[in-house]
């Protein structure tokens, strides 16, 4: 592959999915840092590149990819080895599924574009953190359910999958929000992953923009 960009900001989950799945696939990187706090992704040249003006955004073969669930399915197709998914159709719907939970139905309604949105509707602080923490302990109660009769150590099994790669970082946020850690098969899970290197150099704290 050719050199590859990621456009990203160190406390962005979505950015941190796209970091382990570079990790995994053993692809080096260099990456660029766009301050959310900031409004640094709304500038008009980023934009340019991600008309969502919302990170990541990776810069890989010519192209502009966004989005880290098509990203992490980009980089498993031209990269097949190790998978991110399972060969078993069944398991393989159930590994999209549950990454999809966080995707799609966790991560959205409390990422900081919807919490800025309860501060301007007249929310204070303890009301929007509230808000974070239960879309996300709702959200993992799911999960939880979802992989109860799966073998460890991660979420399907002995192989690292995208559920893993979507897991790990929104327990950052589910920290940070307060939410009730009330899922010790998720932090047993967490807890596998993070001795993984792939894992642990990804983590916020270990990248170059970190404050």
């Amino acid at each position: 592959m050719s050199d590859i960009l990621l456009h990203g900001y160190y406390r962005s989950t979505a950015s941190y999915r796209v970091r382990i799945a570079l990790n995994l696939k053993g692809l080096p990187y260099r990456q660029q840092s766009h301050h959310l706090r900031k409004g640094e992704q709304k500038a008009p040249a980023y934009r340019a590149l991600n008309p969502q003006a919302m990170v990541p955004a990776l810069e890989i073969d010519g192209a502009v990819l966004t989005q880290s669930l098509a990203i992490c399915d980009y980089l498993d197709e031209r990269r097949p080895d190790p998978p991110l998914l399972p060969s078993d159709p069944i398991l393989r719907a159930k590994v999209r599924a549950f990454a999809q939970v966080i995707a799609c139905d966790i991560h959205p309604i409390q990422n900081l574009r919807i919490l800025d949105r309860l501060r301007d509707a007249g929310l204070d602080n303890a009301a929007v953190k509230l808000w974070a923490a239960t879309v996300i302990e709702d959200g993992f109660d799911a999960c939880a359910a979802m992989i109860a009769d799966q073998p460890g150590p991660y979420c399907f099994g002995a192989q690292v999958t995208l559920a893993d790669l979507f897991l790990v970082p929104q327990l950052v946020n589910a920290r940070r929000f307060g939410a009730d850690l009330r899922w010790p098969r998720l932090l047993d899970i967490e807890r596998a992953c993070l001795a993984l290197p792939a894992f642990a150099d990804a983590a916020p704290e270990c990248q170059p923009d970190a404050e």
